[in-house]
């Protein structure tokens, strides 16, 4: 960001590198596009299955997160390839941490569906 951009002209040149960030993911990473597609098909479900706000938020939310910590897997995974491509102990420890991290947000998301769709088809 150039110096002097601050109040609105900061907001549009931040959203600006955001947008090109999603468009960025999306092109190039396959799972971000596949979790994309579930969130697609999954958020119209979040609005039936859920039935109070907090279990929308729940629902939409634990999608959003495996969404966001994708993003983030993806953003390491650049770095550490931008910074070389030979084979080094803290590369692929960096790597396969981001991995876990968004591991553990699809278990988190299918166990929060789960719980819910349970809890609606039990009444």
């Amino acid at each position: 960001m150039k110096p002097g951009h601050t109040g609105w002209r900061h907001l549009v040149h931040s959203t600006r590198y955001s947008l090109k960030g999603l468009k960025a993911a999306f092109r190039n990473e396959t799972a971000f596009r596949q979790e994309v597609a579930l969130c697609l098909v999954l958020l119209p479900l979040a609005i039936w299955i859920g039935r109070t706000p907090l279990e929308w938020i729940l629902l939409i939310g634990s999608c959003l997160l495996v969404l966001i910590v994708e993003l983030l897997n993806s953003a390491i995974e650049n770095v550490v390839d931008r910074i070389g491509t030979e084979h080094h102990e803290l590369s692929g420890r960096a790597k396969d941490i981001s991995s876990a991290a968004v591991m553990l947000a699809l278990l988190f998301a299918g166990i929060t569906w789960l719980l819910l769709i349970g809890q609606r088809l039990m009444g």
